[in-house]
């Protein structure tokens, strides 16, 4: 389509595209034809869920609840596989439900299906007034339910009308929507939408009980909850600050380095970090270097000013901090004996005093003993300054562990702090306060996290965390270290995407500011050569009376 100098035309498409955030135009030089594509930042995630089938042989990746949840190995039995889930009530003379569920980061917009197998055995027959389901919900980052969806009910009716036959495996897709409050159908749908305000989303199996003590279980096996749009991140949050680790060098513009074994609270030496830890950090590249596109902290055995093991800790204090949004690190961790990695959060200032008063945050924290978890913790300030935390951890399924690369993110709100290992969650904390000095004087929540906190990354050896392992254990398991792919902050600001002008003769594109990304360019639309558009500016002008066809794009890193 040609057409005349000076018209502009906009078309938004939709386009996935791997490791890509933001748009894209194409301009017919001299004749001003743009054409604005918006496109995602990954492919499609597919079934989200961990362990759906159960065969790990246990509940790895599932939160339960209630009183009775198995999983069962019977192959003939199975609907795929040898093992499935077994479900039934509590039989405490009053209704109650028993169940598990996955949560996962989520955003408005963002589309899923859902649906699993479902049996009730002839001779453990679903009875009396037990009910079971398979339920999606959208939550905010409260956990309050924002929307509600469920399968068809298998009840004791749904089996005497043959809807639900014994001893036969039938498909429950989640498709009725529910008004949330009264628990009314109020719709079917093919597609769960998640609407505004949603954090992240939960699939669970719901069994109800009834007060009458009836008989009967259900089985549950190969269940799906398929991600059909883009990214978990959706268009409203975007990269706000970041580090890829893709040149030869620290770059020292985010990165300061914490130096020796310990640290000065007043006139106080604290060695080993208040931990007992038994590393000298330092600034050399023996010990922090970057290479291969990745952020390597080495520790090893080395006698050096007075410890035996020399190691890393970099921070942003100084550099980088921010209050709020989602913090976002990809790394695989060392395993054995003596090694105690993190990824962790300390408040830029300290207005409500000194540790843990004003809080800390820790994202990931692992002991390399032990590969196949990994905990998230928050520490504030008890009665006279104690350290209060709360913390959960994370288990790894079955062949997997802290060695391999795994996201770890960190949602930090007004009102919430939640946890995620690959967009699972695992954690929410939604109570803190701080109590400051001999005469406690209290600072009530959202205290002490509601101000900047700046970021370190350290791989430490020994200490409390750990349960101070013997130095034989220790020096066996030397050297290691912790590689970092990246680090990203994300914050909710407008969409990534080029907006264009005209004016004298050339077209002007412009995008946001405050997001992190670099203007590419290429000659093909066919082409998956870009290259970056060096020295580009925002904005960034373009002159319609060259010629050729030229492509634009916004990348994100």
């Amino acid at each position: 389509m040609w057409l005349s100098c000076g018209y502009i035309e906009s078309m938004l498409l939709n386009c996935c595209r791997a490791g890509i955030l933001g748009s894209w135009v194409a301009l017919a030089s001299g004749l001003g034809l743009l054409f604005g594509l918006t496109s995602a930042s990954q492919a499609l995630a597919g079934n989200v869920l961990a362990n759906p089938g159960f065969e790990t042989g246990d509940l790895t990746g599932w939160t339960t609840y209630g009183a009775n949840n198995y999983v069962i190995s019977n192959s003939a039995i199975a609907h795929s596989g040898s093992w499935f889930y077994k479900v039934y009530q509590a039989f405490n003379g009053q209704v109650n439900t028993t169940g598990i569920y996955q949560d996962y980061i989520s955003n408005p917009g963002m589309t899923y299906a859902a649906d699993g197998w479902a049996y009730t055995l002839s001779s453990d027959v679903l009875a009396g007034q037990n009910v079971a389901w398979l339920e999606v919900t959208f939550r905010d980052d409260g956990g309050n339910i924002l929307a509600l969806y469920r399968s068809s009910l298998i009840t004791t009716n749904a089996i005497a009308a043959g809807a639900f036959p014994e001893s036969t495996w039938v498909n429950l897709s989640v498709t009725n929507q529910y008004d949330p409050n009264s628990l009314q159908i109020t719709n079917t749908v093919t597609r769960l939408t998640a609407p505004v305000g949603t954090s992240f989303v939960r699939c669970q199996i719901v069994f109800q009980g009834d007060q009458y003590n009836s008989n009967g279980s259900v089985y549950f096996d190969d269940l799906t909850l398929n991600q059909l749009s883009a990214s978990y991140f959706g268009t409203n949050w975007n990269i706000v600050w970041d580090d890829e680790f893709n040149g030869t060098t620290l770059n020292t513009n985010n990165w300061t380095f914490d130096i020796g074994n310990g640290f000065y609270s007043g006139s106080y030496y604290v060695s080993g970090w208040g931990n007992n830890e038994l590393e000298y950090y330092t600034s050399r590249t023996n010990n922090v270097y970057v290479a291969g596109g990745l952020l390597h902290i080495h520790a090893q055995e080395e006698s050096y000013d007075g410890q035996s093991y020399t190691s890393g800790r970099i921070k942003s204090l100084g550099l980088f901090s921010k209050e709020y949004g989602r913090f976002e690190w990809r790394a695989a961790l060392p395993q054995g004996v003596g090694f105690w990695p993190a990824l962790w959060m300390l408040p830029e200032n300290s207005p409500y005093g000194g540790w843990p008063n004003s809080g800390e945050i820790d994202v990931m924290e692992n002991n390399g003993a032990v590969t196949n978890q990994e905990g998230g913790t928050i520490h504030f300030g008890g009665a006279s300054g104690d350290d209060v935390y709360f913390g959960q951890t994370y288990t790894f399924l079955t062949g997997d562990s802290v060695t391999n690369f795994h996201a770890y993110l960190l949602q930090w709100t007004t009102n919430s702090i939640q946890w995620f290992v690959d967009g699972h969650l695992y954690e929410t904390q939604t109570n803190w306060w701080s109590n400051v000095g001999t005469s406690d004087t209290t600072y009530p929540y959202p205290a002490p996290f509601n101000q900047p906190f700046y970021i370190l990354m350290n791989l430490a050896i020994g200490g409390n965390y750990l349960g101070n392992p013997d130095t034989n254990s220790i020096n066996a398991s030397l050297p290691g270290e912790m590689l970092v792919d990246y680090v990203r902050v994300y914050d909710q600001t407008a969409p990534l995407q080029i907006s264009t002008v005209q004016s004298n003769g050339y077209v002007i594109l412009s995008w946001p500011t405050n997001i992190v990304c670099h203007l590419q360019e290429t000659f093909s639309l066919t082409s998956t050569n870009w290259s970056d558009v060096d020295l580009a500016t925002n904005p960034y002008a373009i002159s319609l009376g060259s010629t050729g066809e030229t492509f634009y794009r916004l990348e994100s890193p």
